[in-house]
């Protein structure tokens, strides 16, 4: 017998569970191409080119370093939220062989595998590291727009420095936004615990949940 036939239903799931993800996201991302006002994403993407010429037209420092303070404030506060549960997870990983038995009690299908533990509890690790980093690189962009704004107004180079500052700021939330979905995702890496079963069924209903959050209202399409 292959050793690593007692994965395989994990190994499957895990597969299935991305292909689905992947095949999610292009969806949306074909969708925001196409119709860009179609998607929650595409709004906001042309609300926050708006946003930057509106304040820089209209002189509005003060609303401008206030939204974007508000900004860098919540992509710290969750950097910090990545980093602290990574340590748990590091706490969890470091007594993974001690909690087994635990696991085991709840397991209802799949491998029960200590060393299978491991890997999920690596994968969820990975994931909070990601997190933290898109978290991180938020807040640091976030800080660059803060000063392109103040720039904004010099002679004869208004409008490309807009451009350049909501480029920036785009970029930013798009960090900001895959920060989001990687928490998102640790949902259904959290139920892998407890089999690929429980997997399957987060995945699923994470991304019907996403497919209504990812969509506009619709009253407003």
């Amino acid at each position: 017998m292959n050793a690593f036939d007692p994965f395989n239903p994990d190994v499957a799931a895990f597969l299935f569970v991305g292909i689905m993800a992947l095949a999610y996201h292009l969806f949306i991302a074909r969708k925001r191409t196409n119709c860009p006002l179609h998607t929650v994403q595409g709004v906001a993407g042309a609300t926050r080119r708006e946003w930057v010429a509106s304040v820089v037209r209209g002189k509005d420092g003060i609303l401008g370093v206030q939204t974007l303070r508000n900004s860098t404030m919540v992509a710290s506060f969750m950097a910090s939220t990545s980093s602290v549960l990574a340590l748990g997870v590091l706490s969890l990983a470091s007594s993974a062989d001690d909690k087994a038995g635990a696991w085991r009690l709840l397991h209802v299908f799949g491998s029960s595998s200590p060393d299978l533990l491991v890997i999920k509890v690596l994968a969820l690790l990975l994931t909070l590291f990601f997190a933290f980093f898109c978290f991180a690189s938020s807040i640091r962009l976030y800080g660059h727009v803060s000063f392109m704004i103040g720039t904004c107004t010099a002679p004869g180079e208004a409008g490309r420095r807009i451009r350049i500052a909501a480029a920036c700021l785009e970029q930013a939330a798009q960090q900001f936004h895959l920060g989001m979905r990687a928490f998102y995702f640790l949902v259904p890496l959290v139920l892998w615990l407890f089999g690929p079963l429980f997997l399957t069924l987060g995945a699923v209903g994470m991304l019907l949940a996403l497919y209504r959050m990812d969509r506009l209202p619709p009253g407003a399409e």
